[in-house]
């Protein structure tokens, strides 16, 4: 697990390609990001399925209550059978442009 921290935001990187193992750490570790938009990259994982993907909606409610952004990073799933609690996004960068988008929705109150 890499962790990069670049404003109010954290970009944690799952480097062994094990989406269950990568779930307890960041679940273990989440009193660490709660204040930060939170970005998981799982691009590593050839393998993730959108069953590993839905593992980590109640890790997204959780970190959502705190008024702070959710994006999970995936490569090579079916994004519209997506469910819509969850963000995923193909890459890095719709990671970063969701989360600028969401902090502008919260300055202006919605």
């Amino acid at each position: 697990m890499k962790v990069d921290q670049k404003g109010h935001t954290t970009i944690v990187k799952d480097t062994q390609g094990d989406v269950n193992s990568f779930i307890e750490k960041v679940t273990r570790d989440h009193n660490s990001f709660k204040s930060q938009n939170l970005i998981l990259d799982i691009t590593h994982d050839k393998n993730v399925t959108l069953k590993d993907i839905k593992l980590f909606s109640e890790l997204s409610k959780t970190h959502k209550k705190g008024k702070k952004s959710f994006v999970i990073v995936a490569d090579g799933i079916d994004f519209n059978a997506v469910p819509t609690k969850l963000i995923v996004v193909p890459s890095l960068q719709e990671a970063k442009d969701i989360i600028e988008m969401e902090e502008i929705e919260r300055d202006l109150g919605f």
